[in-house]
């Protein structure tokens, strides 16, 4: 039963079933049936719910239900409660079956009218398509032609989850858009984008709009530039396969660098629902202007082999089953406009790289330097500008960076920070993002999800860098791990008389 105590995900979701595609992956693994339990936990899923993997594995329930216990043993939030698991695992099933087997999404639609019956889901069901984008379009099919999409016919509801890439370009995303809404309608369709679900990243908006404070600076008249980084320690590990030919652009500033740019630039919604607040990001994207310059203000880093931490680490090509001539970024920086009067002549700098000097998710709102009449003696190298920086990740919470007065005789200043971390605030620990995305999915309600309208105008955004970048041959700069990207990246700030924080 749910802590009445425990604010943090209040709605419970009704009786249904959610059916995940993709269950050996290391997503499902390490995120998504973990959040499943930690969610069961919580008191926030119904005794009358249903988890049903579908697979390639010839497993029975039981070899499924092993599975989804290891991985809920191994990464839950939570902790392990026999009867809880107990509760969960009674409504726990597997279908055998490849992407495009008929005679497998026969067996997918028996169980579910099974888990209607027996279980008493209502009919309410959930696709979770964790899985290759290239592989949408046969599951889709599959599950029109076997009436397992549409509700006209039977009661409760259908929904499908798809998680990035949306596609590779703007054409490609167009493409997956009209498979999946040829099947559901477009209200049933949840982009997972799970740096949404992240409590700082919703944060932003109490921040600006709950808060006099900050809304009335927030603007062109006193912000000099916005600085989003996601930046990554390691290297990418066992993804050669998904990572190469990808990049860090399509992989990271396609998707979360653009949606925090949108949440920090867009205007106040009149309300916070999906509707409005979907309609205000798209606003902000539509905007974003592109520098004239793109070879100029944009990076494209590769990391090299070398010491990070003490200990030595591959360089990018020679991670396993990536090519020794591989032109895949892993860093990668960009300048963007927003022709709009609030934030018209503020630049945008957006960069994401792995093997990074650390781990660290973050929007930095850098502030005009005051005129300085007062304080002559003391140069801006002692104290420059004020910034509000929102940390995502890891350590979530909110800096204020400002100039103040170092004890002593003499009027000297310095810059100092004040800091607020969820931590030391709130008892509570954030929900995992996967939880709130799930519950969310299963609620029916979609603020946190971007519409397709977002994610052709992020494509929009990005291709043309992409497209210069090929038809110039323009190939990554190796840069030291542990450093903060390639020389290039430096150049990019330099030009208009500004630097990277250091984080």
């Amino acid at each position: 039963m749910r802590d009445p105590q425990d604010r943090r995900l209040t709605r419970v979701a009704g009786p249904s079933a959610l059916v995940l595609f993709g269950v050996t992956g290391d997503l499902a693994r390490k995120k998504l049936l973990p959040a499943i339990y930690d969610l069961m936990n919580r008191g926030l899923l119904p005794p009358r719910f249903a988890l049903v993997g579908f697979g390639r594995r010839d497993w029975s329930d039981d070899d499924f239900r092993a599975q989804v216990r290891e991985a809920v043993e191994n990464h839950a939030r939570t902790p392990f409660r026999e009867d809880v698991w107990n509760q969960l695992t009674a409504g726990i099933r597997f279908v055998q079956g490849a992407f495009d087997d008929a005679e497998a999404f026969g067996r997918l639609k028996e169980t579910l009218e099974e888990l209607d019956k027996t279980r008493g889901t209502l009919g309410n069901h959930a696709f979770y398509l964790s899985i290759p984008p290239n592989a949408f379009e046969a599951v889709c099919t599959q599950l029109a032609e076997n009436g397992l999409a549409s509700s006209e016919q039977t009661e409760g509801w259908r929904r499908v989850v798809i998680e990035k890439p949306f596609g590779h370009d703007l054409e490609s995303a167009r493409e997956l858009n009209e498979i999946v809404e040829s099947v559901f309608p477009a209200d049933s369709v949840f982009r997972i984008d799970h740096y949404l679900g992240k409590e700082t990243v919703q944060n932003i908006l109490a921040l600006r709009f709950a808060n006099e404070m900050f809304e009335p600076l927030w603007n062109a008249n006193y912000v000099d530039h916005v600085q989003i980084t996601m930046a990554e320690d390691i290297g990418i590990g066992s993804r050669a396969g998904y990572y190469e030919g990808v990049g860090a652009a399509r992989d990271v500033i396609q998707n979360h660098l653009l949606q925090l740019l949108a949440l920090t630039a867009m205007e106040e919604p009149i309300r916070f629902d999906a509707e409005y607040l979907r309609d205000e990001k798209a606003k902000v994207l539509a905007a974003v202007t592109l520098p004239d310059d793109l070879e100029s203000y944009s990076s494209l880093g590769q990391y090299a082999g070398g010491f990070q931490g003490g200990e030595e680490v591959k360089g990018f090509k020679e991670e396993q089953d990536i090519p020794s001539d591989s032109r895949t970024e892993t860093f990668a920086a960009i300048k963007l406009d927003i022709n709009n009067r609030r934030w018209a002549g503020v630049p945008f700098y957006l960069r994401a790289g792995k093997r990074l000097g650390r781990r660290v998710t973050e929007i930095a709102v850098v502030f005009k330097r005051s005129p300085n009449l007062l304080f002559r003696e003391n140069s801006y190298e002692e104290f420059g500008q004020n910034a509000i920086v929102i940390r995502i990740q890891p350590d979530e919470g909110v800096t204020i960076r400002f100039a103040s007065k170092v004890p002593g005789t003499q009027m000297e200043l310095r810059d100092v920070s004040m800091d607020f971390g969820y931590g030391h605030s709130f008892t509570e620990s954030s929900p995992e993002a996967y939880e709130r995305l799930i519950l969310d999915v299963l609620l029916g309600e979609p603020p946190l999800f971007p519409r397709h309208e977002e994610v052709e105008l992020s494509w929009k955004i990005l291709d043309p860098f992409e497209k210069y970048w090929g038809d110039h041959g323009v190939a990554p700069e190796e840069y030291a791990p542990g450093s903060w990207g390639p020389e290039s990246a430096h150049r990019l700030l330099a030009r208009d008389g500004r630097a990277w924080r250091r984080p």
